[in-house]
């Protein structure tokens, strides 16, 4: 372009709107000399107009961006494309590095040949820096759940180890000296030593609960291990008269851990006959539907419900119960929101008092 036709460029391309645009844009010639800028590229690359008009955008093009941004304009002088948009980087007047959005179309004569180009910059730094920031703390938080795995394995099975040498002193003590039974102390002893042990295999179960291979997440048919399940516990809701209804086909599948989805469906099936209200026919109802990406079981039953008010914030705690069930311990809804957010989902629970419950349980559909 001979300079003739830069500064009839320059004096016709529509002033206001080019240097009142919020976003950059330039008008670059083939050479990669800018040859008009607009106050927002200026004020984004920290340079005056003049300073600007002197180099080319390669000369303060971040080297790995450069042949890219390169390769695509050559599409653009071959006729292979009209315009191409791309992330880069750009070099700031102060060292800096701008992170772009950058659009660049190609202006041609009336014959077809190639004049210049015009070039649209939007600053994303900002929003690169919070993708880098959330990158990083996304593999810190990975780190300290990985670090806390082991940790938990670790104490759970060096308590594990501790725990049965006290039982077995114990048992030894009782052979060899029987009357310290009638012990007073001893008897408390014992059932600390019982305690003990009994928290080191919840500690265990919850160490385990979250640990699998990536491998062994699967396509699983929902409705077969809802089959199965129902089938396990079959006995325990004859005996409590109990009905269980199973609306979910096995073409139904969610991507998950065996054991997890076994464990899982087995845990709201007993909590929902342990919980049953025994003034009444009790009924069970297992039903799912596709939402955003996910399948989501509902496990609804019509059983003593609770108080959401009171308990609703925490039904997934550790160690609380709320029935007063002497078989209860507090840890298997603990256990089962750590499977289901170890897959990839979440878990929900809404419930009222002599009305009934409703857990659903949100799995990525396969």
């Amino acid at each position: 372009m001979n300079k003739e036709n830069i500064e009839d460029l320059k004096s016709n391309f529509l002033p206001d709107v080019f240097n009142h645009a919020y976003h950059g844009i330039a008008i670059v010639g083939l050479d990669g000399k800018w040859i008009k800028v607009n106050k927002s590229i200026c004020n984004l690359l920290g340079y005056t107009e003049a300073e600007l008009l002197n180099l080319t955008f390669q000369d303060i093009t971040h080297k790995a961006d450069l042949d890219i941004d390169l390769d695509k304009l050559s599409e653009l002088l071959t006729g292979i494309s009209d315009s191409y948009t791309m992330l880069k980087r750009y070099f700031a007047k102060n060292g800096n590095i701008i992170w772009a959005q950058l659009s660049v179309s190609i202006v041609k004569n009336e014959l077809g040949a190639p004049k210049y180009f015009i070039s649209q910059i939007q600053d994303v730094t900002d929003l690169k820096k919070g993708e880098s920031e959330k990158e990083v703390f996304t593999e810190v938080i990975k780190e300290q759940n990985e670090r806390l795995l082991n940790f938990s394995r670790i104490i759970s099975h060096n308590l594990s180890t501790h725990a049965g040498n006290l039982k077995t002193l114990a048992q030894f003590t009782k052979t060899e000296v029987p009357e310290i039974t009638k012990n007073e102390s001893f008897i408390y002893l014992n059932e600390a030593i019982t305690n003990l042990n009994e928290t080191v295999k919840h500690l265990k179960n919850i160490a385990e609960s979250t640990w699998f291979e990536k491998d062994d997440l699967k396509p699983l048919s929902l409705g077969k291990y809802i089959t199965n399940a129902i089938y396990s516990v079959n006995a325990l809701a004859v005996n409590n008269t109990c009905e269980i209804k199973n609306l979910v086909t096995e073409n139904i599948k969610v991507v998950a851990v065996e054991a997890y989805l076994d464990s899982i469906i087995l845990n709201l099936l007993t909590n929902a006959i342990k919980y049953r209200d025994k003034n009444k026919k009790s009924e069970v109802v297992l039903s799912a539907q596709v939402k955003d990406g996910f399948v989501v079981l509902s496990v609804k039953d019509n059983g003593l419900g609770l108080d959401m008010d009171k308990y609703g914030h925490k039904i997934f705690s550790l160690y609380q119960t709320f029935h007063k069930n002497k078989n209860a311990r507090g840890v298997g809804l603990f256990i089962t929101k750590s499977q289901v957010e170890s897959l990839g989902g979440k878990i929900e629970f809404d419930s009222q008092v002599n009305v009934g419950s409703q857990f659903l349980v949100y799995f990525k559909t396969a």
